[in-house]
């Protein structure tokens, strides 16, 4: 017998058949001889309904009421699914994050968790219920209802499944498993049997949306093996865990990659120590998240300042960019917001020389410049022309032979 923790996502619950069907799929994992604790969202469409029911009354609501309202989401999915459970003859109880004592901090719409009590939880596993628990949702140290931000029930399942020592944290979606790319952009990407944290934390935070990044740190920080399985179809889905002497070692696991790069650069800054605080500090205090950075030294006392942002924050990057180019004195802003970011990822690029070499050429062929290069011990990012991303994708998902299974080693 293991204890299962099984999360599904809006699509998984988003009509009155569907919320059967998970009840099938909860009542077949109970009869294999499992404990189960069912984490849910809000059914597809009712986060953004509850959104524009608010802003009937007023433009910007209060976050802590948006944080009441749209918290009863979850409450009617974990309800609704609960009676459908009863109605196949499992026992069953609904419970909301207060319920369960999940204690998060004051950021109403973005909390983090910071404890999540077992008592009550233990109490009905023991019980012989399953216990259906409203994901995205806590109550903060003030009593007051919270909510955990985008993809936060992925990160309630994790958090729930470490305190609960689980052997696994299912995360039921509309996909069958992570891939080595998105099939949309190259028809021959291939489903991956298991990945690492380490793996799936960098092509979360590259842009492969699979995961929430937030879920993805919780699982490694706690060692909670992951598996990601499809709501509509059978499958093994793919295991997401620290890596253990696996017989496939493939170089390359994956390719991420993000549409909405922007890149910005200030020219003739005067070259001093404190100069990527002078220039990043204004950014920073905006709350303008900061990627790739490079400084190029020019030799004449100058140098040249680089830095990407989300396509979003460019017009305000610009705007923040310019005035301090006027108070250092600088040459001028550069800007380009039509690029985008691809990078391979594979922890096997430790024990693998020449893979930045092949991506390097790979790209080269097919005529594709490169503006700025990022590296770390397990992936290489690189930004194209937006135009070219779908190509340099195709093209390296091809050079690296990921559409193939990986070489057994002896």
């Amino acid at each position: 017998m293991a204890l299962i923790v099984q999360k599904y996502g809006g699509t998984s619950v988003g009509t009155v058949e569907r919320i059967k069907a998970v009840a099938d799929k909860v009542k077949a994992t109970r009869e294999a001889g499992h404990d189960v604790v069912v984490v849910l969202s809000a059914m597809s469409g009712e986060t953004n309904r509850l959104i524009a029911l608010a802003k009937e009354f007023v433009e910007k609501p209060s976050a802590r009421e948006m944080d009441v309202l749209l918290t009863t989401g979850e409450q009617t999915t974990i309800a609704l699914l609960s009676m459908a459970l009863h109605n196949l003859d499992v026992e069953a109880v609904s419970m909301t994050g207060d319920q369960i004592r999940m204690k998060t901090d004051s950021s109403h719409s973005k909390a983090r968790i910071l404890n999540v009590e077992t008592e009550n939880l233990q109490k009905y596993l023991k019980a012989g219920k399953v216990v259906v628990v409203a994901g995205f949702q806590g109550r903060s140290e003030e009593n007051n209802i919270t909510t955990l931000g985008r993809g936060g029930s992925d990160t309630s399942a994790v958090a729930i499944a470490a305190a609960l020592k689980a052997d696994e944290c299912q995360i039921y979606t509309d996909v069958d498993g992570v891939y080595t790319t998105d099939p949309r952009v190259e028809p021959n990407a291939r489903r991956l049997d298991s990945i690492t944290f380490e793996e799936m934390l960098e092509m979360a935070s590259l842009g492969a949306k699979v995961l929430q990044i937030r879920s993805v740190e919780f699982a490694g920080k706690y060692n909670v093996p992951l598996r990601v399985l499809s709501s509509f179809k059978d499958g093994g889905g793919t295991l997401i865990s620290y890596e253990e002497n696996k017989m496939e070692s493939p170089v390359i696991s994956g390719i991420a990659f993000n549409r909405d790069e922007a890149r910005l650069t200030l020219s003739g800054v005067p070259d001093q120590p404190t100069i990527a605080a002078q220039i990043l500090s204004p950014i920073g205090a905006a709350n303008i998240d900061i990627d790739m950075i490079v400084q190029n030294t020019l030799g004449d006392g100058k140098t040249d300042f680089t830095f990407t942002v989300h396509r979003d924050d460019y017009a305000e990057a610009t705007k923040l960019l310019n005035v301090v180019c006027a108070d250092l004195k600088a040459d001028s802003v550069q800007g380009n917001n039509e690029i985008a970011k691809v990078s391979i990822v594979g922890v096997g690029m430790w024990n693998h020389p020449g893979v930045a070499q092949k991506m390097f050429e790979t790209l080269g062929a097919e005529g594709i410049n490169m503006h700025q290069i990022a590296t770390s011990e397990i992936k290489i990012s690189v930004l194209v022309d937006g135009k070219y991303l779908e190509l340099a994708v195709r093209a390296l998902h091809k050079a690296f032979e990921l559409e193939t299974e990986p070489k057994q080693e002896k």
